[in-house]
């Protein structure tokens, strides 16, 4: 495959009462290859793909250099109902009304200072070939811009726009790909290219619109707890620009943990608990598994079963 051919939305069968999606998988680079392409390829973010691989240089990351490719998604806290934004995963879920599936796609959100809002709101208008009229508030930081942009390559919105119920934001295409996956918005949420498309002739006007920031998940997938951990907004910005990841445990990842695990508490290993809340890859990390029926009653050890 080559890595800059887009791939096709990640869309997976959905059960009732499923948590989660998805395997992790992995690719294999070659000569010439660039981890931005692929992303792309793999309907990736940069930042998604660059967190679960750490250390490995974006643009030289040499031949047969095997990449995590992190296509595992705990599924956000959330009702499974139209769109899901999960901010703290740069990611949009799609729960189609019929129900038995879920498409997800990664997407670009707001700069740091240009926050995208969170709560509920829903499609209130769907653009083919938008034209863009930029707002007051990104005339004021750039004040040349014109008063509008006709549609066409160098339109930010790209080719086309779903209009929020929230004035001023939207989720939209980009003119510039490279941007999905990284905090570059000014509060608008941006796909790739080809997953706008898809996304734009699938939703209908009035599908319900929620944006979450969660970015510890847990989840029970079968025996096994697992917990998923998103580096931060300002850890993002550090891996945008290759700096030093400075550790950061998310204050509420023993809290969302446990909420999970529930009555199996005790079967939590707490220091893998911890190396995920530090590394924050974005991979999903077993922290428990439940012994087997036979030994449960018996069984008074806590943490991971190997």
């Amino acid at each position: 495959m080559l890595a800059a051919t887009p791939a096709l939305a990640a869309e997976y069968p959905l059960g009732v009462g499923q948590m989660a999606v998805g395997g992790v998988g992995v690719y294999v680079t070659h000569a010439g290859d660039v981890l931005p392409d692929v992303a792309r390829t793999n309907d990736l973010g940069f930042v998604q793909l660059m967190a679960a691989n750490p250390g490995v240089d974006p643009w030289l990351p040499g031949t047969r250099k095997r990449i995590t490719l992190p296509t595992r998604y705990i599924l956000p806290d959330a009702p499974h109902n139209g769109i899901v934004v999960n901010l703290a995963e740069w990611r949009l879920f799609y729960f189609p009304p019929a129900g038995g599936r879920v498409e997800t796609y990664p997407i670009g959100i707001g700069a740091i200072g240009d926050t995208t809002p969170l709560g509920i709101t829903s499609i209130v208008r769907k653009e083919a070939a938008p034209t863009w009229y930029p707002p007051p508030s990104i005339r004021r930081t750039e004040p040349d811009l014109p008063v509008a942009i006709p549609p066409g390559p160098d339109n930010p919105l790209g080719a086309f726009a779903l209009h929020l119920g929230w004035p001023d934001y939207l989720i939209h295409g980009t003119s510039k790909p490279d941007g999905v996956g990284r905090n570059v918005s000014h509060g608008c949420i941006r796909l790739y290219p080809e997953d706008i498309e898809r996304l734009f002739h699938e939703v209908r006007v009035g599908t319900p619109v929620r944006v979450v920031r969660q970015a510890v998940e847990a989840a029970w997938i079968g025996d096994i707890l697992f917990v998923e951990v998103h580096p931060s907004k300002s850890q993002a910005e550090e891996i945008d620009t290759s700096a030093a990841v400075t550790p950061e445990i998310p204050r509420d990842l023993v809290a969302r943990v446990s909420a999970t695990a529930g009555e199996h508490l005790s079967l939590v290993d707490w220091d893998t608990v911890r190396r995920a809340g530090l590394q924050r890859t974005g991979v999903p990390v077993a922290v428990a598994r439940l012994p087997p029926p036979e030994t449960a009653m018996s069984d008074t050890a806590g943490g991971l079963r190997q």
